[in-house]
C-alpha cells in the first residue's frame, strides 16, 4: 500500500467545488477591517478574529514599519541562541505586568505556545483533564508528551469531580480553553479552579480568545468571572486581538524558566519578527489606554446576538464576540455560507471535525469597528437567508 494513497483517495474538496459551494481559501483583498474587498465585491466582514479592529491601525502599522527599518526583517534563529532582540524581552515584560504573572514566554505561534507548554508540562506520572471541546493544539500538545490524558465532558464539573476523584494524590493539570472557539461560550473558570484547590492540581487556561478581548481590561475570561488570581497559567496567542502572529504562556517564574529551557516548540523554532514583536507592544498599548475599544466589541457582538435570536436562530450559549449560527448538516451549511456571501456578508463556516458531526455552524465574529449600521445591514442578510434555507420561520 502506497502511503500516499489516503492522498489520492481524498477527493471531498474537489466534489464541493463541482458543486460551486466551497467556501476555503478565499482570497482576501486589502486590509482586514470590518468592511472589505472579497472577489470583486464589498463584503461586511463577519470572520475575522481581530477583534478590536487594530490589524490596520495607523499607530500600530507605524511601529511595526519603524521595527524593520531598525532591526531588520527576521533574526533567522531560535530564542535559545541567536534570536533574542531586546524587543522580545520588552513584550514579555510588557506582558507580565499587563497579565499581572510573575513571567511571560513568548512563542512564534499561539498553536506552538500550547504544544510546547503542555507537551513539557505533562511528563510520564502526569495527568491532563482536557474539556472535550478544547481547541486541536491543545489536543496536540496533551498527545506530544507522556503524561495520562483524561477528557471530561465540556464544561461539566460534576463530570470532572468524579473523574478526578478516581485520581487522588495524583501529579496533574486541568486545561481548558477560556472562550471556546468555535462557540463563543465560556468555560466555568471559578467552578475548574475550585476542583484545581480541592484535588491539588494546576488550572492552565488557553485564553487564545480572551485576552484582549475579556475582562473589563482586556486580561481574559478569568478576569471576566472575577478569577484572575485563581489560573496558574495562561496562554494564549497574538493572532485575535493583538492584530499579528504569535502566541505566549505566562505563569509563575520557575515554570517561565522551565519551558524557556525545554520547550522544544521555543528552543528549535525561529524566534518573532521584530515587525510582530514591534506590532504586539503597539497593540498592547492600545489595550490599556483605550479600554473602550473591549466595550465596543462586546456592544457589536451583543448587537448581533440579539437580532439573530429574536429572528428565532439557533446561536448555542454566547457570551463572547464570537456567535455561531448552527445549521447541522455539512452541505446545507455550504449552501448557507455561499448565500451570505452572495448577499454581502462574509462568515466562517465550520464541519467536522472542528465541530462535531451533524453539528455544522456559520461562525461569526466581531469587531469594535463594526458600527450600528454594518450590524443591521447583516441582520438583514441574515433574516433573508435564514428564511430562505429554512433556519428560521416564516
Amino acid at each position: 500500500m502506497d502511503i500516499f494513497q489516503k492522498c489520492f483517495d481524498y477527493d471531498r474538496p474537489e466534489k464541493v467545488k463541482a458543486m460551486g459551494l466551497y467556501p476555503y481559501f478565499v482570497p482576501l483583498q486589502g486590509h482586514v477591517g470590518a468592511e472589505m474587498e472579497i472577489a470583486g465585491h464589498g463584503l461586511i466582514m463577519l470572520g475575522s478574529n481581530n477583534y478590536l479592529g487594530l490589524t490596520d491601525n495607523p499607530y500600530v502599522m507605524e511601529k511595526s514599519r519603524e521595527a524593520i527599518t531598525k532591526y531588520g526583517t527576521g533574526c533567522t534563529g531560535s530564542r535559545f541562541l541567536n534570536g533574542t532582540l531586546d524587543i522580545h524581552l520588552e513584550l514579555e515584560d510588557r506582558l507580565t505586568k499587563f497579565l499581572q504573572k510573575e513571567a511571560c514566554l513568548t512563542f512564534s505561534t499561539g498553536f506552538q505556545a500550547n504544544l510546547g507548554t503542555i507537551a513539557t508540562l505533562g511528563l510520564r506520572g502526569d495527568i491532563l483533564y482536557l474539556d472535550r471541546k478544547n481547541h486541536a493544539s491543545i489536543i496536540d500538545g496533551a498527545r506530544l508528551g507522556y503524561a495520562k490524558v483524561v477528557k471530561y465532558k465540556h464544561n461539566d464539573m460534576d463530570h470532572l469531580r468524579h473523574i478526578l476523584e478516581k485520581h487522588p494524590g495524583e501529579s496533574g493539570m486541568i486545561i481548558t480553553d477560556g472562550v471556546f472557539s468555535m462557540e463563543g461560550d465560556l468555560a466555568d473558570i471559578n467552578g475548574l479552579a475550585d476542583l484545581a484547590e480541592e484535588f491539588g492540581v494546576r488550572l492552565l487556561v488557553d485564553d487564545a480568545h480572551g485576552v484582549g478581548a475579556m475582562g473589563p481590561t482586556g486580561m481574559g475570561t478569568a478576569e471576566h468571572q472575577g478569577c484572575h488570581d485563581r489560573v496558574d497559567m495562561t496562554v494564549g496567542t497574538f493572532s485575535k486581538s493583538f492584530a499579528c502572529i504569535g502566541g505566549f504562556a505566562a505563569g509563575s517564574a520557575s515554570v517561565i524558566s522551565y519551558l524557556r529551557h525545554n520547550a522544544r516548540t521555543n528552543i528549535f523554532s525561529a524566534s518573532l519578527p521584530p515587525a510582530a514583536v514591534a506590532t504586539v507592544i503597539a497593540a498592547l498599548d492600545i489595550i490599556e489606554k483605550e479600554p473602550e475599544l473591549l466595550v465596543r466589541v462586546h456592544r457589536a457582538a451583543e448587537r448581533c446576538r440579539n437580532g439573530l435570536s429574536s429572528m428565532g436562530f439557533d446561536i448555542g450559549q454566547s457570551e463572547a464576540p464570537i456567535i455561531p449560527v448552527f445549521v447541522g448538516d455539512d452541505l446545507d451549511c455550504f449552501r448557507v455560507w455561499k448565500d451570505m456571501f452572495d448577499n454581502g456578508v462574509f462568515t466562517n463556516p465550520v464541519v467536522s471535525p472542528a465541530v462535531e458531526p451533524g453539528g455544522a455552524i456559520l461562525r461569526t465574529s466581531f469587531m469594535a469597528s463594526h458600527t450600528d449600521d454594518m450590524i443591521d445591514r447583516a441582520l438583514e442578510v441574515f433574516e433573508k437567508v435564514g428564511r430562505r434555507h429554512n433556519l428560521i420561520g416564516g
